[in-house]
């Protein structure tokens, strides 16, 4: 009875955050699949007309997490520790004229915000201020700024090493530029890389991957409009070009984020959809040898909504698909070329056609879960996995579910308590399967027949496993 109130308690808990659950395909006008809405800002409330680009940032100091939404006019910041009621803090205006194109990043309790607006340079703003706003909404202005070039498409930041990259710029042919901000409220620009020309957005990681050669190197990896390039930046005043890959169908190659193991790349093309008639699509690189790559397979998505940004945590690939709001999708099986949508929460209510309408961001790295949608029209959306999808519920190493991905049976077993009950859903929460009075350790499921896809198997009310069936 103990175990079951324990488990009743952390549903009953989720069911509170979550404001708007996913109930037959609907959260409230929203169409989902695994995702609750929380809560949502919309653009009057920020005084804005368009969204943009997205961000968070979290408080070391008490855990607390905060939304960073662009909007054309400037920088809204908004708390969510509360997610159900989110609390808009203000806006950090523009620098100049109001822009459709503004980002922003994080780096030791500072955000890093730029924009295509002409002069607008680099405003840094102190997060700090954000812990005690006595009379919200405020008009805050910035700490610091950075005036090493005037426009800039996005800014990437590696904030193990401290270095801010601006990409898109009207400096250097648009190629990245090199900015020391270990210093925060001093950044000091150290460099550039014209090589290959215009850069649309990168990632930059201290490298840990497959290739042993560049193991602790800084490595850029960078979408340039027709290819993706790789650069060793460690040395600011001499960058090497490693490589650099195309693919078919180039349209324009626009953002892209590796696997946590460095091994494999995911790459959106922006104008695929709309000029080649595709489904969404996601180009997956093999970077095992990073002096030379080599294309792996393509991802093609259920709608044919235009992809924007994409970003892996874990082994979920989530993509502000535009149209088609947020997508999360399944990499546990990359290697094998198996990637399948485990859920979505479309923000876009008219359709999923190719174009430039919807969700131009997610930030899926808070630790709650939670997940910031900046969508273009609908402002600020926070939406949460359902718990059906949860897998952190209260004894969850004592089971195990093997194979996964299967294809014809799993094995259900349990280290120490006998197996009493397991039930089995599909991702959109219907009871495919229920198993009682198991009474053992082990238990063998035949699964042929189910159709592929993400699937949940509930262990004896206790926790919840997620498996791809092929």
């Amino acid at each position: 009875m103990k175990q079951i109130t324990t488990i009743l308690a952390f549903l009953i808990s989720f069911s509170v955050y979550a404001q708007t659950p996913c109930e037959s395909g609907m959260a409230g006008s929203f169409p989902c699949s695994g995702y609750d809405l929380q809560s949502q800002i919309p653009l009057g409330v920020m005084n804005s007309t368009r969204a943009n680009d997205s961000w968070g940032w979290t408080d070391p100091q008490d855990g607390k997490e905060y939304a960073i939404i662009c909007l054309i006019e400037g920088t809204a910041f908004i708390d969510i520790s509360d997610p159900v009621n989110p609390i808009y803090l203000g806006q950090l205006p523009t620098e100049n004229n109001s822009s459709t194109w503004r980002d922003a990043k994080t780096y030791n309790n500072y955000a890093f915000i730029v924009s295509e607006d002409s002069g607008h340079g680099m405003q840094i703003f102190d997060l700090t201020r954000l812990r005690n706003v006595a009379n919200p909404p405020v008009v805050f202005t910035e700490d610091a700024h950075y005036s090493g070039f005037g426009s800039a498409h996005n800014i990437v930041i590696n904030e193990a090493t401290g270095y801010a990259y601006g990409v898109g710029t009207n400096m250097n042919s648009g190629g990245p530029h090199f900015i020391n901000i270990q210093d925060p409220l001093t950044p000091i620009g150290v460099g550039s890389d014209s090589t290959n020309g215009y850069c649309h957005d990168a990632q930059v990681v201290i490298y840990n991957g497959p290739d042993t050669d560049y193991t602790g190197r800084e490595i850029l990896f960078g979408s340039y409009e027709t290819q993706v390039v790789i650069v060793d930046v460690t040395d600011k005043n001499n960058p090497q070009t490693i490589s650099t890959i195309g693919y078919t169908n180039v349209e324009y190659t626009h953002q892209g984020w590796l696997t946590e193991d460095h091994r494999y790349f995911l790459l959106g093309d922006e104008q695929d959809e709309i000029n080649l008639g595709l489904n969404s699509r996601t180009i997956v690189f093999d970077f095992n040898d990073l002096d030379n790559p080599q294309f792996h397979f393509d991802y093609l998505g259920p709608t044919a909504a235009t992809d924007h940004n994409g970003y892996v945590k874990g082994n979920t690939f989530y993509i502000s698909n535009n149209a088609a709001g947020l997508r999360a999708v399944d990499i546990s099986d990359i290697a094998n070329m198996n990637m399948m949508e485990e859920g979505f929460f479309d923000s876009y209510l008219p359709d999923n056609n190719a174009g430039y309408n919807g969700a131009w961001n997610v930030y899926p790295f808070f630790e709650s879960g939670n997940i910031v949608i900046s969508d273009r029209t609908q402002g600020f959306l926070l939406v949460t996995p359902s718990v059906l999808g949860m897998n952190d519920l209260p004894y969850n190493d004592e089971f195990t579910v093997y194979p996964n991905p299967a294809s014809e049976n799993i094995t259900v077993s349990s280290k120490s308590m006998e197996l009493e009950s397991i039930t089995i859903y599909t991702g959109l929460g219907q009871k495919v399967l229920a198993l009682d009075s198991i009474d053992s350790y082990a238990s063998n499921i035949v699964v042929s027949n189910f159709p592929p896809g993400i699937y949940f198997v509930n262990i004896n009310n206790l926790t919840v496993k997620k498996i791809l069936i092929n």
